[in-house]
């Protein structure tokens, strides 16, 4: 079988990394490029660099990476649709609802398959975790806390630290639980003196009932990258920076203390941190896409999977705008 011609717009910060991958992915050539600023970052080899989605479609790919900034990505999810091109787009799927419907919607109906570049589904702590959460290993899940904090990233200028970075925290919540966001409420800041928010406290539920809580940011000199699962059994701790996953268990000695008796696991058990296979997130990413691609059983992030953390983004952004909890029933 002849290899995919993969495609890839978008030579930026992420564009890079994309393109290294798709130059060593078996199974896949890297045919084109396009990026109306150039290849800042050398990527391009023998490669020509064109200035749109157009160059794409007309050397004829099977798919495409699309890594061009939010505002873009309606613009050149549909035109690449409309040519009958299967694509990855990186998240967030389209900065608001309306044409985020729009994009997935062209792809359903043209019958091509679409996803959303949510990295941090690939990385092997949180694969790990829903593994074991879906083997009961936990029990009853709890709460999901996760603290996303760093540096700023000058890259991003289109959309605020919700779009950009509590995305993740929104997809990755909902796809460890395998559980929907009814209701969430939060608080943003804006102490950078740009023109979207650079800091997000959000409190939600999910169907299951299950409470969380996401605090993102850009304004920390601590780069942080955290997912906390409780439940009945004890916590699992997932560190997407190193790629740990470790899990608290539940004490299991006898409380004696009348007041406390009726609580379980209120004292300390074992603490297990596992070995587990560490492969590149985003290969792992690209891997699930091209089987999709090639009509396989593969794990990808869909498009009305993108959709739905979307939607709960900008319920996010509306909650700290009225101060109101949102319900997305």
């Amino acid at each position: 079988m002849a290899n995919l011609r993969a495609g890839l717009i978008g030579l930026g910060m992420m564009g890079r990394h994309h393109a290294r991958v798709l130059k060593s992915l078996p199974g896949v050539d890297l045919v084109a490029v396009a990026d109306p600023g150039g290849d800042p970052h050398g990527v391009a080899g023998a490669l020509e660099v064109g200035g749109d989605v157009q160059h794409l479609i007309d050397a004829g790919v099977d798919y495409a990476m699309v890594a061009v900034p939010t505002r873009f990505h309606e613009q050149v999810g549909l035109a690449l649709a409309e040519a009958g091109i299967h694509a990855m787009i990186e998240k967030p799927l389209a900065p608001d609802v309306p044409s985020a419907e729009r994009v997935a919607e062209a792809f359903t109906k043209a019958g091509l398959v679409g996803a959303v570049g949510h990295i941090e589904r690939y990385n092997p702590a949180l694969q790990s975790l829903r593994s074991r959460l879906a083997a009961g290993e936990l029990g009853d899940v709890y709460q999901v806390v996760t603290r996303r904090q760093g540096p700023f990233p000058a890259r991003i200028a289109d959309v605020g630290v919700v779009k950009d970075l509590a995305t993740h925290d929104i997809d990755l919540t909902a796809w460890v639980t395998q559980q929907r966001f009814v209701s969430v409420a939060a608080q943003t800041a804006l102490k950078s003196g740009r023109e979207h928010e650079d800091l997000v406290a959000v409190v939600g539920k999910l169907a299951d009932d299950t409470v969380t809580s996401h605090l993102v940011n850009w304004l920390s000199p601590l780069k942080e990258r955290m997912t906390v699962v409780t439940g009945e059994r004890g916590a699992f701790v997932a560190d997407t920076l190193t790629a740990d996953l470790t899990f608290f268990a539940n004490g299991t000695v006898e409380t004696t203390w009348e007041s406390l008796a009726g609580f379980r696991g209120v004292s300390e058990g074992d603490i297990v941190r596992f070995a587990i296979p560490k492969p590149e997130p985003l290969r792992t990413e690209h891997e699930a896409f091209r089987d999709a691609v090639l009509g396989k059983d593969a794990d990808i992030v869909t498009m009305e999977q993108g959709l739905a953390t979307v939607r709960v983004a900008d319920a996010v952004l509306t909650s700290a705008r009225t101060g109101a909890t949102q319900n997305l029933g």
